[in-house]
């Protein structure tokens, strides 16, 4: 909690016939200081997929839902641009449907879904993983439909109630605020985060859709767990077949870290099968991992928003703790800690020069120190080859290195390009001066993706997240780009409104965001 200034968790451990433990640590506010208990209140995210998909499985269950179908058969609206053969059901719920990942353009996602119809898909359905929430809320329409109810009608009659869940809200509504914990994020969404970064009230905002908009305790989840532990089953009888459990749980498509189902993912650690999902939105996070073989779950629920939080990580450690404990094992050790520790520092050692700007790196034992302006900090890993810098200068983007043969030769920030002494490449690049146009900084009042920043690097138009991702910016027409090198990808940006020699538009796969004033 403390790495990742995280104000309150709760935590529930479960095997299949009971809850085994339910802790609440920290704070569910922290203006009144209201400490987490087992019955706090947390939105949940993505970990709210399964109960869109539940309801699906049970009509197919009952015969009255083909999986294999087209969706436009039982949703006519349902529109996109492609040449190849129709979207059906089970490319919604595997994430190989070809649609783009969503962002929330709209406060509801009708219109979202709707528009669809405005872009296009690269690859044909069922061969390519992309995650998308857009897809996910077009199944929570679609279920409305069939069922002639309201989704969150939907699923409280045929998951919550039979689940016993009756402290798990279907939605997020407005009337909600003060029953729930209070969600956090940082006050800056426009650079990576830090723990030192204050923490701010997040936005609140009613929400219904299929892709998650519940919100739950620890205990009500660990009902939900004991479900998967039991492979549909509940003490009363069958939520779903054990053919659909497959379906949900099975090997499903490979995303190159997992198998993904039907809203969960499935994966092995040292011979062991865990089923699990990560979830998270404005201002909360959540975490779920569950041990089939041990028949033990852990549910993990967070008011705090991050993109570089460890709760899968925690709820991992915690299964293999208890799960150790149980059969008579020693625990296992406590992942160590600490975030300025770089095993490999002297690969990045040496002089780096851009234009106009300096720094030196240096390595002691396992830190790596930047100088720079007479000023001396430790660099954070982030990834194998990116670090954040705590320092004002560098604080907008993160600082992310390029290797020739194995060995660091430069390093990129936001738009800043640096050789050091080991570099013998060109220096000079070209690419199309319009390219200077689309460079900037770019808002929109989305709570998915508020801002990203747009970046020539060398001789590569990029895409830079606020948390530090980045992607090749690759042209696929006049002023139009898709985001990701990828050809499969369905995600682009295409900017519009050039006016003396800037972009003041920049449409991300149907969501307009405008240039901001701001670097």
């Amino acid at each position: 909690m403390k790495q990742a200034a995280i104000p309150g968790m709760a935590i529930a451990v479960t095997d299949r016939e009971h809850t085994l433990k339910a802790s609440g640590y920290g704070l569910s506010d922290i203006a009144s200081r209201v400490e987490v208990t087992p019955e706090t209140v947390f939105e949940i995210g993505s970990l709210g997929k399964p109960f869109t998909v539940i309801p699906l499985l049970q009509l197919r269950d009952e015969g009255a839902l083909d999986l294999e179908a087209p969706v436009a058969r039982y949703l006519p609206w349902f529109e996109v641009q492609s040449r190849y053969a129709p979207i059906t059901l089970h490319h919604l719920l595997n994430h190989t449907s070809g649609l783009v990942r969503g962002t929330d353009l709209a406060p509801h996602g009708l219109y979202e879904s709707w528009a669809l119809r405005e872009l296009k898909t690269n690859c044909p359905p069922g061969e390519f993983f992309w995650y998308s929430n857009v897809g996910y809320k077009t199944l929570g329409f679609l279920l409305e439909r069939l069922c002639g109810q309201s989704l969150p009608d939907v699923i409280r009659s045929r998951v919550l109630e039979p689940l016993g869940m009756s402290h798990t809200y279907p939605a997020t509504l407005l009337g909600m605020q003060g029953k729930t914990a209070t969600g956090y994020t940082s006050i800056y969404d426009d650079r990576p985060e830090h723990p030192s970064h204050r923490l701010v009230s997040a936005i609140w905002a009613e929400y219904a859709a299929g892709d998650g908009a519940q919100a739950s305790t620890v205990g009500d989840m660990a009902a939900y767990l004991r479900m998967l532990l039991n492979r549909g089953s509940t003490p009363t009888s069958r939520l779903i077949t054990d053919e659909s459990f497959e379906l949900m749980t099975g090997d499903g498509v490979w995303t190159g870290g997992d198998y993904y189902g039907y809203g969960l993912a499935k994966y092995d650690v040292e011979g062991r099968t865990y089923i699990g999902h990560g979830g998270g939105n404005a201002g909360f996070r959540a975490a779920m991992v569950v041990d089939m073989q041990a028949g033990l779950g852990v549910i993990l629920l967070a008011n705090r928003w991050g993109e570089t939080d460890p709760l899968v990580e925690v709820a991992q450690q915690a299964l293999t703790a208890v799960r150790h404990d149980l059969e008579g094992q020693a625990l296992p050790s406590l992942v160590a800690v600490d975030s300025a520790a770089v095993s490999n520092a002297g690969e990045y050692v040496g002089d780096y020069r851009a234009a106009g700007r300096a720094f030196g790196l240096t390595a002691d034992a396992d830190k790596l120190l930047l100088d720079y302006e007479g000023t001396i900090v430790p660099l954070e890993r982030r990834t194998a080859d990116s670090f954040y810098v705590p320092h004002p200068d560098f604080e907008l983007s993160l600082l992310d290195f390029g290797r020739n043969a194995g060995v660091v030769v430069e390093a990129f920030h936001g738009d800043d390009w640096y050789a050091n002494q080991r570099y013998t490449g060109p220096m000079r690049f070209d690419y199309p001066k319009e390219w200077d146009a689309f460079a900037g900084h770019y808002r929109a009042r989305n709570p998915e993706l508020s801002n990203f920043r747009v970046a020539v690097r060398k001789d590569t138009l990029v895409f830079l997240n606020p948390w530090g991702n980045i992607e090749p910016l690759v042209p696929i027409g006049p002023d139009v780009f898709r985001v990701g090198a990828d050809a499969c990808i369905p995600e682009t940006l295409r900017f519009t409104a050039v006016l003396e020699g800037q972009a003041l538009r920049a449409d991300y796969s149907g969501c307009p965001y405008y240039r901001a004033f701001t670097p």
